[in-house]
């Protein structure tokens, strides 16, 4: 059953459709001027869950780039290190052959050796404490200043001699410096500094006294070359591990871009608006509005107040 419809009852409909129109135009006028799609999480509910799930993805996504970007900085250190011992090995090395040959060099010439390879000792020590951000790329998780102590001195008050502490490992052994890449994949970032230095008088400094010590004392130091050999042969496996670890990371790094440029696309597409798209709702909506606004001042009946103008 029908009931009485009166002019209160048309106006207040009337009301409500143009307050219908009038909100819709106001929500496209504010969606041209943001050119988002979502203003508030009503405008969209199921875009504004997908949304925070990309977006929940891009923030992963980046800390995982920065996680990369710094093991790759690591990485880049430690094959520095690692390439600088290497060439001091080397240089100890040809110092050593020529300080065996015994017949052919006078006392000054091998003091001078001696002298030299001191000298390379400290250069050891400098590489072994490299350091990335503050942090030493051979002492795993330890925060000491160094992967390695100080050489030491103690003088015997009554001998008089003077005893030398070659230096000492003082990284934290067994551990590692991991970084995630990938919600599945760590990587270690660090370089085990007792293993390829060497610890006690197992060490590269104690390597290098005892050439020094042989060579001071005329003893003869070819046998010393399969030390240094051994030694070189650590460096340089630590290198390329060092360089299969840097080569994921980089394969990381390739992915966690192509991943970023994805996820935008997805963001974009769920967020933003087509600006020809909307401006075209826009002027529909006007011309709607307009239109609303000239057939309700035509179907509402003139009032009491009309009659007695």
């Amino acid at each position: 059953m029908l009931g009485r419809v009166t002019n209160q009852t048309s106006a207040m409909a009337a009301s409500r459709q143009l307050q219908a129109n009038a909100a819709r135009l106001a929500q496209l006028q504010g969606q041209a001027s943001s050119l988002k799609a979502i203003g508030v999480p009503s405008d969209d509910p199921t875009g504004t869950g997908q949304s925070l799930l990309v977006r929940s993805a891009q923030a992963a996504n980046t800390q995982y780039s920065r996680n990369a970007d710094d093991g790759d900085g690591w990485l880049t250190m430690t094959d520095s290190a690692l390439s600088d011992t290497a060439n001091i090995l080397r240089r100890i090395r040809d110092l050593t052959v020529q300080g065996a040959n015994d017949g052919s060099m006078s006392p000054t010439a091998k003091e001078a050796i001696a002298t030299e390879l001191t000298g390379l000792k400290s250069d050891l020590l400098a590489s072994a404490n490299t350091t990335y951000a503050g942090r030493s790329v051979f002492a795993g998780t330890s925060d000491a200043n160094g992967a390695f102590s100080p050489e030491t001195s103690t003088t015997d008050p009554v001998t008089g001699v003077v005893t030398t502490t070659p230096p000492a490992f003082t990284g934290t052994a067994g551990s590692s410096v991991q970084r995630r890449i990938s919600d599945s994949t760590t990587v270690k970032v660090d370089t085990d500094g007792a293993a390829v230095f060497g610890t006690g008088s197992d060490s590269v400094f104690s390597m290098v006294d005892s050439i020094v010590s042989d060579l001071r004392a005329g003893v003869n130091v070819n046998p010393q070359l399969n030390a240094i050999d051994a030694r070189l042969d650590a460096v340089n496996a630590a290198r390329g591990d060092v360089g299969a670890r840097q080569a994921q990371i980089e394969r990381a790094q390739d992915s966690l871009k192509s991943s970023s440029v994805s996820l935008e696309n997805q963001r974009s597409g769920i967020e933003d608006l087509d600006l020809a798209k909307v401006i075209l709702q826009l002027q529909t909506q006007q011309v709607s509005y307009q239109s609303a606004l000239a057939t309700t001042a035509k179907v509402i009946q003139p009032t009491l107040m009309d009659f007695l103008r």
